[in-house]
């Protein structure tokens, strides 16, 4: 397989979430996490997921991760019902995860070794692509321990999207950092959307950043947590956290938002 047939961008996938719950039985009690969630997620969608801390956000990611298996309900990716990881869904955490013990490129890497059609040659080549994707082409060669916190997690993206998956799924993955870094890594992951056209499901609790990335962010409710409301978003790409139609728009799903989660916020 050449490096540019591996390149070619596979369909974006698309998921389908039915009457999902998911339950947590512990020693002294028994939580209800996730409430019955149907959820449709077209090819190529950017979908965020919103709400307050532990209303079941990452819960769901993990589900369609297939990182766990829900108590009720089906998962569907593509048709497939998701029994487990797979290769065509990504995960990138919102702590970095990376190897200490190995270089930039060889972390990229690491998400190749298992890919079938690559030699050693070729996957040096796609490793070094997407790091130049994301901006380290120089930094190929950098230990881990000399990155900033953005760099790190530039990394975790390119080892996420170096596999060329149909979904990308990221829990969170700005939380941590600067107010500055936040902003040209939304700008970068919404080129890097549409170059690479793969479906996003983005968790985070940070309003105007679902807008500035989201075509559709919906609304959780508090444990246990539930869909209660859907925002299209319809701006313009590329879009920037501070213009003000970002900020209008999410000034309106906060105050949807307060009205359904007093107590957590």
């Amino acid at each position: 397989m050449s490096l540019a047939e591996e390149l070619l961008n596979p369909p974006p996938a698309k998921l389908h979430v039915q009457n999902v719950s998911k339950v947590y039985h512990g020693a002294r009690q028994t939580v209800l996490a996730l409430d019955n969630i149907n959820l449709q997620v077209e090819e190529g969608e950017f979908v965020c997921l919103l709400g307050s801390s532990g209303c079941g956000k990452s819960t769901l990611l993990n589900l369609i991760a297939g990182l766990e298996q829900p108590t009720d309900g089906t998962l569907h990716a593509d048709g497939q019902l998701v029994t487990g990881p797979g290769r065509q869904r990504m995960v990138m955490f919102q702590e970095h995860a990376l190897f200490p013990w190995l270089d930039v490129l060889g972390n990229v890497l690491f998400g190749l070794k298992l890919k079938p059609g690559l030699n050693d040659e070729q996957r040096s080549e796609v490793a070094r692509y997407y790091l130049k994707l994301v901006g380290l082409e120089n930094f190929a060669h950098a230990n881990i321990h000399e990155l900033s916190g953005g760099m790190k997690q530039r990394v975790s993206l390119a080892r996420a999207l170096a596999p060329n998956p149909r979904m990308l799924l990221m829990d969170e993955p700005f939380a941590a950092l600067d107010a500055m870094t936040r902003e040209q890594l939304y700008s970068d992951l919404q080129d890097i959307q549409q170059k690479r056209q793969k479906t996003v499901i983005f968790v985070t609790h940070n309003v105007r950043e679902a807008v500035c990335l989201g075509d559709r962010v919906l609304l959780f409710t508090p444990r246990p947590g539930k869909i209660h409301a859907e925002y299209k978003i319809d701006l313009p790409r590329q879009r920037d956290i501070n213009d003000v139609a970002v900020a209008q728009l999410a000034s309106t799903i906060m105050a949807d938002l307060k009205r359904h989660t007093p107590a957590a916020l």
